[in-house]
């Protein structure tokens, strides 16, 4: 019985692994493509008569960056994954295995994505 239990551990903890990886790809892959992104929308400067970038119309994006406020992003299954693995592999399983069933499902797969958020907050306080 110790072996087969010393087992379902070392799957458990290569599931965790697995989805920790995804976590990580999927983040380099969001990365480069914001990368490639900016420099397809990126803008030429224009210059003036002598020659000088504008530096009233620099002056005109900068304010305006400002003056929006930055909208907060949702919350991917690849980060509450992260979170979830992470708090598993430093020996909450059985904790977060309750979270999930909590939120109604058996995988964070079956959570509704509006619910990452709360699922988050307890997982925190783990």
């Amino acid at each position: 019985m110790g072996k087969v239990k010393l087992l379902l551990d070392v799957i458990g903890d290569l599931r965790s692994l697995a989805d920790s990886l995804q976590a990580v790809a999927d983040a380099v892959a969001d990365n480069g493509a914001a990368e490639a992104e900016m420099t397809t929308t990126k803008e030429p400067e224009k210059t003036g008569k002598n020659g000088k970038a504008g530096a009233k119309n620099t002056a005109k994006k900068d304010a305006k960056a400002a003056k929006q406020e930055p909208e907060e992003k949702p919350l991917t299954l690849e980060e509450v994954r992260a979170v979830l693995g992470e708090k598993s592999r430093s020996g909450h399983t059985e904790e977060v295995r309750a979270l999930l069933n909590k939120h109604g499902a058996d995988k964070l797969s079956e959570i509704d994505p509006a619910e990452y958020a709360a699922l988050l907050a307890e997982a925190e306080v783990l």
